[in-house]
Formats: structure tokens, sequence, C-alpha cells
């Protein structure tokens, strides 16, 4: 016959074997959690960024204003209804043409080579943009320094939730090549992408300055390329690093976009 102290021994076993399978499960859980989290941040960024800036690459800007672009480098929101309804500018751009984007910022002038041929909406939209002085006063809010290797600009809020209430197709992704095994490409330094949501044809406004060979996988339009000059800039940034000593963030020596031109070549 079982005694009322053995059955209370007994319940307290069977509770402490369902606590440990509850926390052994968590354990798993959270392992596989983080295996998927490290193995995106390895390979996006984010555009946004995320990706995935994000991302790695994560544009934000569908989400609300308490967002930033490195809280969720895996997340990819869907843009808001007005974005969703508001249409692209139309076509002008020579879609034959070379167009040339100069920033200039506080940490020194970068200039962006644009082919319209194989960009022909994204180098309109930003012309459109820059244009109406849409970037000007502008902060580069995001660096990451591990992982992947870009600083994001283009949003107007600063903080990776801002767009300009439309949305671009993606273009030209497979102009770096074939993924490999692990579902990436190369970014080369000086390649200049758009950030995105993480669904297609969500490019809004937000780019990728690429500062270092990055791998990511190739669902982010590669529409530019740095000069040497506007390069240097950027890596002069990144050495500097991100603020609070994170990889991930704001950087310490802060960006701004003075003014943004483009003009054809």
């Amino acid at each position: 016959m079982v005694t009322s102290d053995q059955r209370r021994r007994q319940l307290a076993r069977e509770k402490y074997a369902r606590q440990q399978q509850r926390r052994e499960e968590n354990r798993r859980k959270a392992k596989r959690r983080n295996t998927v989290i490290a193995a995106a941040l390895a390979v996006v960024l984010a555009a946004g960024g995320a990706v995935y800036a994000s991302v790695a690459l994560t544009d934000d800007s569908s989400k609300g204003s308490d967002s930033s672009a490195a809280e969720n480098p895996t997340g990819t929101p869907t843009p808001t209804e007005s974005e969703s309804k508001s249409p692209e500018p139309k076509l002008t751009v020579d879609t034959k043409a070379t167009y040339a984007m100069a920033l200039k910022t506080n940490e020194g002038d970068i200039t962006i080579t644009m082919e319209a041929a194989k960009t022909p909406h994204t180098v309109n939209s930003f012309k459109h943009l820059a244009d109406k002085k849409y970037f000007d006063g502008t902060k580069c809010h995001r660096l990451t320094t591990q992982g992947i290797y870009v600083l994001q600009c283009g949003d107007p809020k600063g903080d990776g939730t801002g767009g300009p209430g439309y949305t671009i197709p993606d273009e030209n992704l497979g102009a770096l090549g074939k993924a490999g095994a692990n579902g990436t490409v190369t970014f080369p330094a000086g390649t200049v992408a758009m950030a995105n949501t993480g669904q297609p044809g969500s490019g809004g406004s937000q780019f990728f300055l690429v500062y270092k060979d990055t791998k990511l996988p190739p669902t982010y339009t590669p529409f530019g390329k740095i000069d040497a000059a506007g390069l240097k800039a950027v890596q002069d940034v990144a050495k500097a690093g991100v603020e609070g000593g994170a990889t991930d963030g704001a950087p310490k020596k802060p960006v701004t976009i003075e003014k943004a031109t483009v003009a054809k070549k």
C-alpha cells in the first residue's frame, strides 16, 4: 500500500521530470532559433536592409516609428496599405544612359554610378526623389560590422522606418552570379543595393553601401558602384564602429547626407 508520504514524493518526482522535459524542449527550441538567427545574420543584413537590413538589410518603413532596422534582422514586414496603393514615379529616365548619384555628406563626397539599362525603375526612383530633395539632410542610420559589412541610408526618419510611400520592383538580381550552396552571392565592396522588407518588390528609398565583400542572398537589387573616394569615406566610418560598441546599429561617427543629386553622365 502506498503511503501519503510516498505518494507526495512520487508526485514531486513526476513534477520534476515534467519540468526537466519542458526545460529541455525550450532549450532545443532556443538553440534552433538562435541557429536560424545566426545564419541569417551571417548571410544577410541586413537591406534594411535585411535583409533577413534585415538586415539584414531591412527597410522597416512598414513598421511602427518605434522600430529600428537592427531590431529584427530576420523580419519580413509587409508594406502598409498606403504604400501598396501609391504608384511608383512615371519612368522618365533615359533607359540607355548612365547616371551618377552624388551624395554630399559630412564625412566626404560619395559618387554612385548607376546604369539605367540594368535597373531603370531603381534609377528613375532615385532621380525622382533626389530632384525633390528627399534625401537632403537625412542620416545613414545603420552600420553593420560583423557578418555583413554595410552602411544603410535613405530613410528620411533616420530610424529605419521611413519610406517614400511607394515601392519599386526588384531588378538585376542575377547580376552577381548564381547563388552557392548556402544561398548567397558575394556583394563586392563598393556595391550599392536596395534594402527591402524581405518580400519581392518591396524596395522603397532605403539603400545600403557595401564597404567590404559581403555574402547575401541575391534578393537585393544591386544598382550602383561607389567611386574610390566615396568607398574610402564609408570605410573610415566603418572603422570608427557602431555606437555603444555594438556590431549593428547607428554608426559611432554620424553620417548625414547633406545633399543628393542625380544626373546623366
